[in-house]
């Protein structure tokens, strides 16, 4: 029998890219090699973090019924490939809003990185375009983006950028000088809902920004100074943003603002009218509201009702290259991952946030080259059924 090194395997995969995969400069003894597939960083991951952190990471929102539907709603979704195409060469190009993309793979926006790693949102950004991929950022870029390193979305929510017509207008101006390429307006957290395992553990928010704080000789953390809590009346400060404000965004910048935590046909609709330029189902990672199914469930409503007049983009639970092919094939222009990629950037820094871009991408490239697809034209709704 033939022994083939891991370098030769890639070196093999590169007529499918019609690339070199940037891992052929590691050493075939490099641990980075060793994880196989996304669910292999989930151990290295969490070896790595204090406990706290693990489920700050892992967790959903009240019974995580939605965390669970996220996975689950994939295996329903069965592939019905083609025989006998030409499939000597895959292309997974697209483009989006003016965007050329190497493939359909995005960097979602997700807060807290410096409980997995010190200066999270540098080495993503950075981990991102050395990866060629387009990152959706949460800020704290600037120098990274003043370097050239892009593209870049950057996310908004319901913060003070949204407050009024000045704030909204000095904050696009500052997008864009700062050379971002969109907007993303996050639309489910208008309130921050109960994440129990964070209630449990005392997690306070502050450790989002500074890291989980060191744990004395008896394994104890400092005790928290404000605490995730239940019961707490919802409330904010100022009004909660609304179709009439996304209208106002629209028109304060020429960049392109893709609305994200969408799930149905209705609020698809809404968007196309208000000037959104694409939207992302979205259903915040399950840590938002719970029991609203698994954004892949969602997905065909809202692609049908776009009808084709702005890109429909879709996030979680992707953890496979199948995954993301069932997404395309329900008409997906791309797909948003963020707990793969965090495990990476936990096991490896930014060089696992690369190496778990780079599987997803070759799976996604094997698969459709055994499904009959060569390239992402060729991928259309009659690639899946339902199971029964």
């Amino acid at each position: 029998m033939v022994r083939v090194s891991r370098r030769a395997a890639f070196r093999q995969l590169a007529g499918m890219f019609g690339a070199a995969p940037f891992l052929w400069a590691q050493e075939d003894d490099d641990p980075l090699l060793e994880p196989a597939n996304i669910f292999d960083f989930m151990p290295l991951a969490k070896a790595k973090l204090d406990p706290i952190a693990w489920d700050y990471l892992e967790g959903g929102s009240e019974d995580e019924a939605s965390l669970r539907d996220n996975r689950e709603a994939f295996r329903r979704l069965i592939l019905r490939p083609r025989a006998l195409v030409d499939v000597h060469k895959i292309d997974l190009k697209c483009e989006l809003f003016g965007l050329r993309l190497d493939y359909p793979i995005i960097v979602a926006p997700a807060g807290g990185k410096n409980c997995f790693h010190a200066d999270g949102e540098n080495v993503v950004a950075k981990a991102a375009a050395n990866a060629k991929a387009l990152h959706i950022t949460n800020g704290g870029i600037q120098k990274t983006l003043e370097a050239g390193q892009g593209p870049a979305w950057f996310q908004v929510t319901t913060g003070g950028q949204m407050r009024n017509t000045q704030t909204m207008r000095t904050f696009v101006k500052e997008l864009e000088s700062q050379g971002c390429s969109g907007i993303c307006f996050t639309t489910d957290i208008m309130y921050v809902s109960h994440r129990e395992r964070n209630i449990h553990n005392k997690f306070e928010r502050r450790w989002c920004e500074v890291g989980i704080p060191a744990r004395d000789a008896q394994g104890r953390l400092p005790k928290s100074r404000n605490p995730e809590r239940t019961g707490v009346y919802p409330e904010r400060p100022f009004p909660t943003p609304t179709w009439d404000t996304m209208k106002e965004l629209v028109s304060l910048t020429k960049l392109p603002v893709i609305l994200k935590g969408l799930m149905t046909a209705e609020d698809t609709q809404r968007a196309v009218e208000s000037g959104a330029a694409g939207i992302v189902v979205s259903n915040h990672g399950a840590r938002q509201m719970d029991h609203i199914g698994g954004t892949i469930e969602a997905l065909p409503e809202c692609v049908e009702a776009a009808a084709g007049r702005i890109p429909v983009l879709v996030d979680g639970g992707f953890r496979r290259g199948t995954d993301i092919l069932k997404a395309l094939a329900l008409g997906a222009s791309a797909v948003l991952i963020a707990r793969p990629y965090l495990y990476g950037l936990t096991a490896f820094s930014g060089r696992g946030v690369e190496r778990v871009l780079h599987l997803l991408k070759t799976e996604l490239a094997l698969n459709m080259g055994l499904a009959g697809t060569p390239n992402l034209r060729s991928i259309d709704r009659t690639l899946v059924r339902w199971r029964a």
